[in-house]
């Protein structure tokens, strides 16, 4: 039995992924076809400024999760990732809330 080295126990991360613009209709008809991104793990989330897929992975770290996510998009053409994002929520579900907050001034 070959070792990876890996220790690290899969566990859920939850992030988003938001995109540079907004999706199109094509790009909503060809998503439609893509069954990589109809198995729970991915949903798209619009807005009439914004679109972003919500994520929850299972992996050894938030690096892989956002790794097998973004591996996604490859069957996806003319859509790009603009950014990697943690919200509150996700902050809280990913164990990654700390006590103190610095705020920035206003």
């Amino acid at each position: 039995m070959v070792s990876s080295g890996n220790t690290a126990l899969a566990r859920n991360w939850y992030f988003n992924l938001v995109l540079q613009d907004v999706i199109t209709e094509e790009q909503s008809d060809a998503l439609a076809q893509l069954a990589s991104f109809h198995d729970g793990r991915i949903s798209l989330v619009e807005s009439p400024e914004r679109s972003w897929f919500t994520c929850s992975f299972e992996a050894g770290t938030l690096t892989q999760a956002i790794a097998d996510a973004l591996a996604r998009f490859k069957d996806f053409p003319g859509v790009l990732v603009r950014s990697v994002e943690l919200d509150p929520i996700a902050l809280e579900y990913n164990e990654m809330v700390t006590p103190a907050v610095v705020r920035l001034p206003a």
